[in-house]
């Protein structure tokens, strides 16, 4: 089975990870401008990252010279509206308009992601999403990017990883806001945020109607089967679809409700009905695809001490620790299209590594390769099985400030040296624009 004509062969990075200028040109902060201090791995942040906001056109080249025809970007929200909502910030707007152009110049496609996790600070000082009307504010601030950047942008995601801006951020106190806060909460801000998304959409909808297409960016738990036996197939999918222990970091919490139209059954059973009562017609707009950000399989081991399910001494890891369980990508594209019945874009996969330029100046990246070829055989393996797969976007495009981690985790198709800004191509950049040539017939 080969890869469909016109897939989506992206890259992906965030705007608070690579855009840096965090004050410029008339930029409100963020929560992570303003909350970072005391969180980051040697004190760092993001106020430089890449400086993309500056040498985006350097990088789009870059994009260009590795062949990508898609790139997926977050728009900083703070950038556009300092203030999260009102005054409009010209700067801003003209720094995505300029990108996207440039990126349409170079013939790749714009997929914008309106909310990558920097929340405007002035909205999180009126209670962020716990606050009733920021659903308003977050139409108000799609509506705005609908009418500057348009059809422009084909593809439009509207929250990145609602379960991990939410477990880490308000839950682990790992990631901005840096909280723990209690289920009721966290149910409350869901909600609003579910609302957020179905205006966002219906907004882009009434303005751009059917030249865009429309999704939400999750990820979510996959435990995966133990053999081909279908029980355990049955129990690893029935795992995947659990609410689990942090139910704000499972796919249904948030899957159900945008995609059905309803919270699961689990969800009832352990908060009651009358916590869930939600504007469902509102939450669960049509979209076009399901997005899903995938990098490893699910681990059930509650003990820190102990090996999981997919670890023992010396497994395959990542530098950042995470298992390399490539057939994450094949159960997770298989199951999630069987249960909410749309196309699937890869909108997140990736290795972090401890890269570095070798003494001939370049970067040998073996490990990212045999990483990614080993994930794409399971997407190929999934197109196989007839499910429709539009796009694979490589997290990420660039070396970038990998939010609590700061700079330790290398994930770029790019080496970006964050002292002189030096962009080098890795090996893997080469070796993905021989995929992208070929549409995944050289895999």
């Amino acid at each position: 089975m080969q890869f469909p004509e016109n897939f989506l062969w992206g890259a992906a990075s965030a705007d608070y990870q690579v855009e840096g200028a965090w004050n410029a040109d008339g930029k409100g902060p963020g929560i992570w401008d303003a909350l970072h201090k005391g969180h980051i791995a040697h004190g760092e942040s993001g106020e430089i990252a890449c400086d993309h906001y500056h040498r985006f056109r350097e990088d789009v080249a870059l994009m260009q010279q590795i062949g990508l025809k898609s790139y997926r970007f977050g728009i900083s929200w703070p950038r556009i509206l300092p203030a999260g909502k009102g005054a409009v910030n010209p700067a801003g707007l003209r720094f995505y308009s300029d990108l996207i152009d440039e990126l349409l110049k170079n013939g790749i496609t714009p997929i914008a992601t309106l909310y990558h996790w920097n929340q405007p600070q002035a909205l999180y000082e009126l209670g962020g999403w716990e606050n009733p009307e920021s659903p308003d504010w977050f139409a108000e601030y799609a509506a705005l990017m609908a009418d500057t950047l348009g059809a422009r942008v084909p593809y439009w995601l509207t929250f990145n990883e609602p379960q991990m801006f939410m477990g880490l951020g308000y839950r682990l106190g790992i990631h901005a806001p840096f909280q723990h806060v209690s289920d009721e909460r966290v149910i409350a801000m869901s909600k609003n945020i579910m609302l957020a998304h179905g205006k966002a959409v219906r907004v882009l909808r009434e303005k751009l109607g059917d030249r865009v297409k429309i999704g939400i960016a999750p990820t979510g738990d996959v435990f995966l089967p133990k053999s081909a036996e279908p029980s355990e197939i049955a129990q690893a999918r029935d795992r995947s679809f659990a609410l689990g222990h942090e139910f704000v970091m499972s796919n249904t919490w948030w899957g159900d409700p945008i995609h059905l139209g309803y919270f699961p059954e689990e969800a009832h059973r352990r908060f009651g009905s009358e916590a869930l009562k939600l504007d469902f017609p509102t939450v669960c707009q049509p979209l076009d695809f399901y997005a899903y950000n995938a990098y490893q399989g699910s681990d059930g081991a509650p003990n820190p001490q102990a090996y999981g399910e997919y670890t023992y001494a010396g497994s395959p890891r990542t530098a950042f620790g995470w298992s390399i369980t490539p057939d994450v990508l094949y159960w997770s594209t298989k199951w999630l299209y069987e249960r909410y019945q749309k196309p699937i874009l890869i909108t997140e996969n990736g290795y972090s590594g401890f890269d570095f330029v070798s003494m001939d100046g370049k970067v040998h990246d073996l490990q990212r390769i045999d990483f990614l070829h080993r994930y794409l055989l399971e997407l190929k393996r999934a197109l196989a099985d007839n499910i429709p797969v539009i796009g694979y976007t490589v997290w990420s495009l660039l070396d970038n400030f990998e939010w609590a981690s700061g700079y330790d985790q290398r994930y770029g198709l790019i080496y970006t040296d964050f002292q002189s800004q030096q962009r080098i191509l890795k090996d893997s950049a080469f070796w993905y624009k021989d995929i992208i040539q070929t549409n995944g017939a050289s895999l």
